[in-house]
């Protein structure tokens, strides 16, 4: 059965049964708006899009793995801001001849991502279109704590990250080379596991900025660098790439033909090399390290003399200026993501 042969109310039906009622949803699905208890009188926002063949492949990734992702990097931005992730509403336009087992099998994956942060879904809107086209919005809650925005790194500060670097953009060149191993670089592109806890911990830890690295590390830094006014500056040797992005690297070859992740040229990923200290194949992925996007980790900056906690790991440090570093040297490779370039 396809969703054209259901109709619209009739998908709604279909995949919102599938759908856990939130303990602060006071109207959820099936009115014409959602009511969600906000108990610390502020709500924090985001959105995001996915479009077919833009931010997902059908023949790539299931459908599961597609929800999953659609909700990790929307729940993420919330765990950015200080914040634990509460709702997502969620608007899906798709062709009429998509299966309703997809559907369902999407909603399924968005669901069992929000379980891993209590979040529910609690509305949104379907429609037909061409393609399969996403948006999500994530609602969240400070829970009496002040926003961590990226405007308040100040000179001295340590930089950190808590998550995987380059999982993502690895699977997506191993995918797009034809290869499936090494598979958890490949399951971290389908679908990514920000550490959402995260969030509020490096709040409570004093983080005095943060953000969701869905673009690049050197992209991401960049723009807390750009809100606060400061140089942040990254230390490559404390960049270690795990046993499977020096395998990606080696399979892939030093000299091989870039990924669809891999938004650099060949002189930049030298220059990267370069500024790393390295070549060959772990030049490639330290690469895939500073401006790999959607692992969705975080990185915050801390005050000098913050003790964290083993996960949170010191990546660079904070000093007087503007922009981005890498071991001390101006970035000269493309630094991240960009849709229109």
């Amino acid at each position: 059965m396809t969703v054209g042969d259901l109709g619209e109310f009739g998908l709604i039906a279909a995949i919102t049964a599938q759908l856990p009622r939130g303990g602060r949803t006071v109207v959820g699905v099936g009115d014409d708006a959602a009511v969600l208890a906000a108990p610390d009188g502020r709500v924090v926002a985001t959105m995001d899009l996915l479009v077919e063949a833009r931010h997902f492949r059908r023949d790539w990734s299931a459908p599961a793995d597609i929800g999953g992702k659609a909700a990790a990097r929307n729940l993420a931005d919330v765990a950015a801001m200080g914040a634990t992730p509460v709702a997502l509403l969620v608007g899906l336009a798709a062709p009429g001849d998509l299966p309703v087992a997809w559907a369902q099998d999407f909603v399924s994956g968005m669901a069992a991502e929000c379980a891993r942060t209590g979040a529910t879904v609690v509305g949104g809107d379907v429609s037909s279109a061409d393609a399969i086209m996403l948006a999500v919005t994530a609602l969240g809650d400070l829970a009496g704590r002040e926003p961590v925005t990226r405007a308040g790194a100040r000179p001295g500060d340590l930089l950190a990250v808590a998550g995987v670097l380059g999982y993502a953009a690895a699977g997506l060149a191993l995918l797009g080379a034809g290869l499936a191993e090494p598979a958890a670089l490949v399951t971290a592109y389908r679908w990514p596991r920000p550490p959402y806890d995260a969030g509020p911990e490096a709040a409570a830890l004093g983080a005095t900025s943060m953000i969701d690295v869905s673009d690049g590390l050197v992209a991401d830094v960049g723009h807390v660098a750009q809100a606060s006014g400061v140089l942040i500056d990254i230390d490559t040797a404390r960049l270690e790439p795990g046993d499977d992005l020096l395998a990606a690297a080696a399979r892939l070859g030093a000299s091989g033909p870039a990924g669809p992740a891999e938004r650099s040229g060949p002189a930049e990923r030298s220059e990267s090399a370069r500024q790393g200290g390295q070549g060959g194949g772990p030049a490639r992925a330290l690469v895939w390290m500073l401006t790999g996007g959607e692992d969705h980790a975080l990185a915050a900056t801390f005050p000098p003399g913050a003790t964290l906690p083993a996960r949170w790991q010191v990546i660079g440090r904070v000093t007087e200026g503007q922009g981005v570093s890498v071991n001390g040297r101006p970035f000269r490779g493309r630094p991240g993501w960009d849709h229109f370039i």
